[in-house]
């Protein structure tokens, strides 16, 4: 089976991979689309948790589900569980056919590092080393893996250094240790370090706002390319060249035009199931204009889609 993440490279020409790096509950279909409507290269699932795939697939099925518009399209997965693993892997071929497929062992959240999984598997180098054969063993699919630069007592060199032998695609690197969670400066010299043990594909992730922060990032690490997350959340365009520094009433405008596509794409998804979910995404469009608070306060009270739309329409939010 073709590595896209090869061919990917390939066709860059030398100009850095974009991913939309994968946030639990934000990364969803319709988010993916745009998202890869404004340039993203690669685009990744939300958290899959492998148990609930093995003991009742059809909800995290259609979590995880997508257009075949967003390919390449990456799965990734979470657990500790090396039989789960590998029965969610072939669940995952079967049903949903994505074009790769990722292990996180990045998340910091309290839930699933009570599990083993995300930054506590990480930290476990004799399971995380099973559990990354154990995917190899059950797919044809490239593999990558998300990490930290350090969860409890490995740091990112050591974890490589476990695994420098397998034949790992790609690895997207969040330059923050588990203690800073999301927020300080991300570390570029352990990342840049990192490509002496790992000679796959490397993406930078973490604080990236913006294709310039991107360039200085590439500059500093030497890396292939870069994770977007949170810079994504309300600037999807933030992959495009096009549309880098707009504001004032021209990112009031675009926030308002893209706000309303991604109403109809989750509309159209996921019904009123999506409805609560895709107010979370309406706090990030509108946060940094003038009459953002009061929009947005507009929108927090309304009950449906059409009660949504019907605000966003209104020409007095454009004035």
């Amino acid at each position: 089976m073709k590595n896209f993440w090869q061919e990917l490279k390939k066709n860059k020409k030398g100009q850095p991979i974009l991913a939309l790096a994968p946030l639990a509950g934000f990364t969803d279909s319709a988010f993916r689309l745009i998202c890869r409507e404004y340039g993203a290269d690669v685009v990744y699932s939300e958290m899959a948790s492998v148990s609930a795939l093995n003991y009742n697939p059809s909800k995290t099925l259609d979590l995880i589900k997508f257009n075949k518009k967003e390919r390449p399209y990456v799965v990734q997965i979470f657990g500790s569980n090396k039989d789960h693993f590998a029965k969610a892997i072939k669940i995952i071929e079967k049903e949903i056919k994505p074009d790769g497929i990722d292990i996180n062992f990045g998340c910091p959240v309290k839930k699933v590092l009570k599990q083993g999984a995300g930054s506590k598997l990480m930290s476990d180098l004799k399971l995380s080393r099973e559990i990354i054969e154990v995917v190899l063993e059950n797919t044809q699919l490239p593999l990558s893996i998300k990490v930290r630069t350090e969860a409890f007592s490995v740091d990112l060199i050591k974890f490589l250094k476990n695994i420098s032998d397998l034949p790992i695609s790609a690895l997207m690197i969040h330059g923050r240790t588990l203690k800073q969670l999301f927020s300080g400066p991300i570390d570029t010299n352990i990342i840049k370090k990192s490509k002496k043990y790992f000679s796959g594909i490397i993406l930078a992730n973490g604080g990236v706002n913006s294709l310039d922060e991107v360039a200085e990032i590439i500059n500093k690490t030497e890396v292939d390319g870069v994770g977007i997350g949170r810079g994504a959340l309300g600037r999807p365009w933030i992959f495009s060249r096009n549309s880098q520094n707009i504001s004032g009433e021209d990112k009031k405008r675009l926030s308002i035009k893209v706000a309303l596509r991604h109403l109809r794409l989750v509309k159209k998804n996921k019904g009123e199931l999506g409805f609560n979910e895709f107010k979370g995404h309406l706090f990030w469009y509108f946060k940094d204009f003038i009459g953002a608070s009061e929009l947005r306060s507009q929108i927090m009270i309304c009950k449906n889609y059409i009660e949504i739309e019907n605000v966003l329409k209104n020409k007095k939010v454009l004035v």
